[in-house]
């Protein structure tokens, strides 16, 4: 039974998201500050996290941000405005989706269980190919992702990838010289469910170029196809 941890500092909307996560059979802790969902998400490693952008003691922002360099499960982000700066930062540091308040809980719960299936896949399809005994592993020169261990390295050295980071860098890598529009790359890395836009792509571009390229101003792996969107080059 998949552990949900919802860090909400709203009395009301804290323990409505418990009661109707828990309706769906889900097990739930739910906490109201930055430091205590720090303590709850490294003493229960849960499989899901809410966690909402405003917090007292410790914004969501920084919980994201230490949470992201900790562990790897899908955090979504509920945030009081509908402001893309605020969706932009919350994808930067880390966070796989946000929903704006005031939301249905019918669309929280769709995209609950949408990354908790999204992650179920991806642990299935890493088990079956260690059960195996096969490596998968794509090597591009000094970069190398090794799928077994769903892991980016740059000459020998590991890369700090985001789970959103490596997906979209293994897509294009998968589809190395063709060139997918930003459509195409959201809704297969972030699915159908996920209601940003595309700048969201531009945003982990960017942030990809940075961590593989020799000149990310100038870049020689991940080029621009104007007017249309990326085409990874190896």
């Amino acid at each position: 039974m998949p552990l949900i941890l919802v860090v909400e500092d709203e009395v009301s909307l804290r323990e409505a998201l418990a009661y109707n996560l828990e309706r769906q059979e889900y097990t739930v802790e739910a906490v109201g500050d930055g430091m205590a969902a720090l303590e709850a998400a490294r003493r229960l490693h849960p499989d899901l996290i809410l966690l909402d952008l405003m917090l007292p003691k410790l914004d969501g922002v920084e919980v994201c941000r230490i949470l992201r360099q900790e562990m790897s499960i899908p955090i979504l982000m509920l945030t009081a405005r509908d402001d893309e700066i605020d969706r932009v930062i919350g994808l930067e540091i880390g966070a796989d989706d946000y929903i704006t308040k005031p939301f249905s809980m019918r669309e929280l719960l769709a995209r609950v269980k949408a990354h908790l299936r999204r992650e179920r896949l991806i642990r299935t399809e890493t088990g079956a190919a260690q059960d195996t005994g096969v490596k998968e592993v794509l090597e591009f020169d000094n970069l190398v992702l090794d799928l077994t261990r769903r892991e980016a390295r740059l000459d020998h050295a590991p890369l700090p990838l985001t789970p959103k980071e490596f997906e979209l860098l293994l897509f294009l890598a998968r589809h190395r010289g063709q060139a997918l529009t930003r459509e195409l790359l959201l809704q297969r890395v972030w699915g159908w469910e996920f209601s940003g836009g595309t700048r969201t792509v531009d945003v982990h571009i960017r942030w990809l170029r940075e961590r593989i390229e020799a000149d990310p101003a100038n870049p020689k792996r991940i080029i621009t196809v104007r007017g249309s969107g990326y085409r990874f080059e190896g």
